[in-house]
Formats: structure tokens, C-alpha cells, sequence
């Protein structure tokens, strides 16, 4: 198999033992490595460094987001690999399964069309908490699914040819570009190739709460930019379940001598069965199945407030804050 010139970009703050890991896993496959730090505190940079890795410090002074970070990595790749034709961009908290490269490498070989192709993403420690089973089954997503997470090997040629990601979305930068791939005529492949492991960290409710709420943004934001091509069904849905369904049991109780209350609990009752039926196949067993149909239907009011946010942020015009669900000493705001 001829090994095309590959290099890897990975984004982070504060990961310290993730990064480490991370960063040794990823050395091996790749020509160069850039680690790209918003603002560490806790020694990343010396670290990386020491592992004979190019350090990009963010200007913290421009607002951060996730894909700024990775844009600017991919700049001073690119200055590293002139003849670079592929990068692997990988999240600081994750550590790269040793078998996933060549794998990769084969598939994108075998599409010459294809601009990106992403693996399956599993937690490390799903046995902490609910919210990190959660994560473990959202993640695993059918083969042909369109659209990667924060780990990802893409075309460099694709890559360029569309802009990279979008610098001023704070969140769902990943399946904007996807989008945008498949707009410009290249493949989005998923597999379930075995491909990082991963720590997301949750382990309290407002934590989760904050997360859905971002996703609840990017939603929002991506429906506003694209219409029905982008993210337009999940928010109609999250208007519908997170707003219209309670409220119109509230407000028809009277009229409808309380049948409309009932119908609220057998809505939300079919709700959870589609819900669990989704996961059953991506979960290891039925009580996971039964946990994430649970949050599934409580996940859609957090994701109301985060799209109810972005649209009061953009009538308004006040400037996007990023919502963090891990702890951070970053500056929050975006362009």
C-alpha cells in the first residue's frame, strides 16, 4: 500500500495525561504532528514540545473557537508538509486505536472522491456515568452516517477547496463542513472501524444540560444558515416536542376536560419507544437503551434554551459566547 504524506492536527487545553497519550499514540502514523493550545494552564505546551511536537499558542486575544483552532493547525501544517495530501485532525482528550491509520489510509485510497472518513469513537470510562454512556452510544453511528465528530482524516485537497471549517461556529463545525463536502461533489465516509478512544468528562447533570445545550445551537445556527439541508427537521422537531407538546396540553386542559393531558403522556410514551428502539442496536443492552430513550426526551428542553439563545443572540446582536461544559480559563467569545 502506498502511503500517502499525512499530517495530524491536534486541538486542546488543559487535556494533561489525555494530551500525552493522545499525542504519543498519534506520532507514530503520521509525518508531522501539530498541536494547536488555547490557553493551557497545566504544562500542555512544554509537553508536547518535549515530545518533538510543533506547538501553535492561539492568540487569545482573537476569540477562540474549536474550528479556528484547527484551521490555524492546518496552516502551519501545510508551511511543515508542502506536499502534504492528507491530515488526521484528533481532539486533545482522545488516544488513537493503533490498528485505525492504515485502515484509514486503505479506505481513502480506495475513494478518490472521498474528502473525509471517520471511525468509531468509544469512551473510555462508560461506567462513571449516565452521561458518558450517553456519549459511548451517540457516537457509534451507522456506516454511510454523513457527518464526522472532531476525529477525522480528510483529503487535503478537499479540504481546501471548500475553506476548511468555519471559524465563527461555536459548536457542529464538523457537520457543517461535511455539508459543504458534499456541496462541492466529494464522499463524507463513516465506518465503525474501531478508531480513538475518548474521555468526555461528564460526570454531573448540569454538564450534560450545558452540552445539549450547545447542540440545541448548533441546530439553530445551521437551520438558519442552510434550511431544510441542514439541521432544519432536529430543530422543528426540538420546537415540537420541547415546546408545542407541553404547551398545547397545558393550554387545552380546560377545553378538553383534561384529555389533553393524557395525550401530552402517550406522545412523549411513543416518543421514548422510538427513541429505544434507535438505540437498541447501538447500545450494549437494553437498560442503556431504556437510559438514553430517558434523556432523549428530557435532552429537547436544554436544546430549546440553546436554540431559543442563538435566536435571541442574533435579533439582538449581541456577539456568540461559547458554552462550555468542561471547566476552562479560556476567553468564551466568538466573532
Amino acid at each position: 500500500m502506498r502511503k500517502p504524506v499525512i499530517g495530524m492536527v491536534v486541538i486542546g487545553r488543559n487535556e494533561g495525561q489525555q494530551l500525552r497519550q493522545c499525542l504519543e499514540s498519534a506520532k507514530p502514523h503520521v509525518q508531522k504532528v501539530v498541536y494547536v493550545d488555547s490557553g493551557s494552564t497545566d504544562g500542555s505546551v512544554e509537553m508536547a514540545e518535549s515530545l518533538g511536537v510543533t506547538v501553535v499558542r492561539l492568540d487569545m486575544a482573537i476569540p477562540f473557537t474549536a474550528a479556528r483552532a484547527r484551521n490555524e493547525g492546518f496552516d502551519r501544517l501545510s508551511q511543515l508538509l508542502p506536499d502534504m495530501e492528507m491530515v488526521h485532525f484528533l481532539d486533545g482528550d482522545v488516544e488513537m486505536v493503533d490498528t485505525w491509520m492504515d485502515s484509514a489510509i486503505q479506505v481513502m485510497l480506495d475513494h478518490p472522491k472521498a474528502a473525509v472518513l471517520s471511525g468509531l469513537r468509544m469512551e473510555r470510562y462508560p461506567e462513571k456515568a449516565a452521561y458518558i454512556r450517553l456519549c459511548d452510544i451517540e457516537w457509534n453511528k451507522p456506516d454511510g452516517y454523513p457527518a464526522c465528530e472532531g476525529d477525522a482524516i480528510m483529503r487535503v485537497e478537499a479540504f481546501r477547496k471548500v475553506g476548511g471549517f468555519n471559524k465563527a461556529l461555536i459548536a457542529g463545525e464538523e457537520p457543517e463542513l461535511c455539508l459543504r463536502y458534499w456541496q462541492a461533489g466529494y464522499e463524507c465516509l463513516r465506518n465503525r472501524e474501531p478508531m480513538t478512544w475518548h474521555d468526555v468528562g461528564l460526570l454531573h447533570f448540569s454538564q450534560w444540560w450545558k452540552r445539549e445545550m450547545r447542540t440545541g445551537y448548533s441546530y439553530a445556527e445551521g437551520a438558519a444558515m442552510y434550511g431544510r439541508l441542514h439541521y432544519l427537521r432536529q430543530s422543528m422537531g426540538i420546537w415540537f416536542w420541547g415546546a408545542a407538546v407541553p404547551l398545547g396540553g397545558i393550554v387545552l386542559a380546560w377545553p378538553t376536560y383534561g384529555v389533553s393531558f393524557i395525550l401530552w403522556q402517550l406522545a412523549y410514551c411513543l416518543l421514548f419507544y422510538r427513541a429505544y428502539r434507535g438505540a437498541r442496536p447501538r447500545a450494549k443492552n437494553a437498560k442503556r437503551a431504556l437510559e438514553y430513550a430517558f434523556f432523549n426526551i428530557l435532552s429537547k428542553f436544554p436544546m430549546l434554551t440553546g436554540m431559543t439563545q442563538y435566536w435571541l443572540r442574533r435579533i439582538t446582536g449581541k456577539r456568540p459566547q461559547l458554552i462550555e461544559y468542561r471547566k476552562t480559563s479560556a476567553p468564551a467569545s466568538v466573532p
